[in-house]
């Protein structure tokens, strides 16, 4: 069985963060573990109160996993401290991780910024260099590229300004609110646009972390970048199709909505 390491928050709620990732990881038969960055109180209706881990509990977390069950991938999402960021870089650098698929968790897609100018100053020093592939929304893109999005056009200029600073393939994600998802592929000096499907479902909680965590499985399991980002999306639309409906305000979906076996 492969495996895949998961470096984000708790979601307590279930639906996003570390808890969306191993469910994401297990649908697709890749073993999960994961390095906890903060504790959240939240549900579908919103986040109550964030406990960060200091840098030293981080530390044994990745300590642990690095030198007993090696991650065959690795998906980095919600840091929201330059302490915490300088940790995770010096361990994925000690331990030589393959496979990095950063979310950059900075810009919420309403505009509304997630963390402050130093840690983004840290998180473009330390991970994203690091980084096969970033994953960043419209308004996270706009901050990395240092431009304004409005096209299909903009967004591969900012993809390519992205993916030449960093040295990493960059999935420009579009279209969150709607659920039609165009998401922009460019690596290597080329793109591919992957063409998402309508789906009318209010209950979209946790896709970023579920899309970043299904893409970093597909490449422990040793598919391509262009068949993993293909196959992350499949498995979103499906997740999405089965309608699940949870909680009171925006809910979760049905990451086991492909697992067989005795319910």
């Amino acid at each position: 069985m492969r495996t895949a390491l998961t470096i984000a928050g708790s979601d307590s709620s279930g639906g996003a963060g570390i808890q969306a990732d191993i469910k994401t990881m297990m649908a697709h038969h890749v073993f999960g573990m994961s390095a906890i960055t903060a504790l959240t109180a939240q549900n579908t209706t919103g986040v109550i109160d964030i406990m960060e881990v200091t840098p030293k509990f981080l530390e044994e977390e990745l300590q642990c996993i690095f030198t007993d069950i090696y991650p065959d991938a690795v998906k980095i999402g919600m840091v929201s401290s330059a302490e915490l960021m300088e940790v995770i870089a010096r361990n994925l650098k000690k331990y030589n991780a393959k496979k990095i698929v950063v979310d950059p968790v900075m810009v919420a897609t309403s505009g509304a910024k997630l963390m402050e100018d130093t840690a983004i100053a840290t998180l473009k020093r330390t991970l994203l260099p690091m980084a096969d592939l970033l994953t960043p929304n419209i308004p996270e893109a706009e901050v990395l590229a240092e431009m304004e999005i409005f096209t299909e056009e903009d967004m591969i200029a900012a993809a390519q300004k992205i993916s030449e600073a960093y040295g990493c393939a960059v999935l420009c994600k579009g279209g969150h609110q709607k659920n039609d998802a165009n998401d922009l592929l460019y690596q290597n000096g080329t793109f591919r646009w992957f063409r998402g499907r309508r789906i009318e479902n209010p209950n979209t909680h946790g896709t970023g972390c579920t899309l970043s965590s299904a893409i970093a499985s597909n490449l422990a399991k040793g598919f391509s970048m262009e068949e993993s980002v293909e196959n992350a999306k499949n498995y979103i639309s499906g997740a999405l199709e089965a309608m699940l409906d949870l909680g009171k305000g925006s809910g979760p979906m049905d990451h086991a909505f492909r697992v067989e076996g005795v319910y």
